[in-house]
């Protein structure tokens, strides 16, 4: 077995209904198919519906599962009400908001205008809000429970991060609202959780983050302690557990996927990573030195 195989048992997901923005691409396409591969029904919203029309088809013929592509700016509340209208005119119910739209600049946060700000915080965070509000209210409204909210932060929701503040300020905002509902709601029967993923490329995002050769110049791989990126299906076995009932018990967590990234950059000392082993060699033999000359 490698980090690459599927990890729950056939079904697991059945008969539940999971919406996911942002699922027409990335890992919101890599968490829908192992969702339909698990017997889920899924609704994929974004603002694109040919794009969502074609990985709807493409994944229904994959999975032999239901895939449901309705456009919606996340936005915009009143176009959330109709996507969840609409998927309980096609279903009857939803079980599981995932809260996966999102979009980032990396840029030095003065050269932003104020408008490329907003439209960070209005798709990350506001989005998220009016996703969880309007669907929140639903399963509250009519009494329903065993319900459950994920949602896609980032490890520098917590630490913050230089050339992404736009988007560090509104995963900070997504990681709070996460943990606060998570007590708020739990008498309701929903459930809030997280992931905060590191690195996990996919050729859209990333060549708009990262474009040209910059890829090639800045390897994410030697930030992270495991020394590779993460695979697509390690982060849709965690996202397919975290609905599933099997973790019923599971609230208020923000489960970081990043192998080790972010403590590797939290350390004081971690720099010293890079000594190579002749110098600590020598380092340990002037340290000995010193004790044995002292005794």
């Amino acid at each position: 077995m490698n980090y690459s195989t599927k990890m729950l048992r056939d079904n697991a997901l059945a008969d539940k209904v999971i919406v996911v923005t942002g699922g027409g691409s990335g890992l919101g396409k890599s968490m829908t198919t192992y969702f339909l591969e698990l017997g889920a029904k899924v609704v994929i919203t974004s603002r694109d519906i040919e794009k969502l029309q074609n990985t709807a088809t493409e994944l229904q013929e994959q999975t032999n599962g239901i895939c449901l592509p309705l456009s919606c700016d996340v936005r915009h509340y009143d176009q959330v009400e109709k996507m969840l209208q609409q998927t309980l005119d096609a279903f009857g119910k939803v079980d599981v908001l995932v809260n996966n739209a999102a979009g980032n600049f990396i840029s030095p946060t003065e050269r932003l205008s104020a408008n490329a700000f907003d439209t960070i915080i209005d798709i990350v965070l506001k989005g998220s809000k009016n996703c969880t509000l309007a669907f929140g209210k639903h399963w509250i409204d009519t009494k329903q429970t065993n319900k459950t909210i994920l949602n896609i932060t980032t490890t520098y929701a917590w630490t913050g991060s230089g050339y992404v503040v736009p988007s560090a300020t509104a995963k900070a905002g997504v990681l709070a609202m996460t943990r606060s509902l998570a007590v708020e709601w739990a008498k309701y029967g929903i459930r809030s959780n997280a992931i905060a993923p590191g690195p996990f490329p996919t050729k859209g995002a990333w060549d708009r983050l990262l474009p040209g050769d910059l890829k090639d110049k800045f390897d994410i791989t030697k930030k992270v302690p495991l020394k590779r990126v993460g695979d697509h299906q390690e982060l849709a076995n965690l996202a397919a557990y975290l609905v599933s009932d099997f973790s019923a018990y599971v609230n208020g967590e923000v489960v970081t996927i990043d192998g080790g990234e972010w403590l590797q950059g939290a350390g004081e000392f971690n720099m010293l990573e890079s000594i190579p082993q002749e110098m600590w060699d020598m380092l340990e033999t002037m340290v000995k030195k010193k004790n044995n000359s002292q005794k």
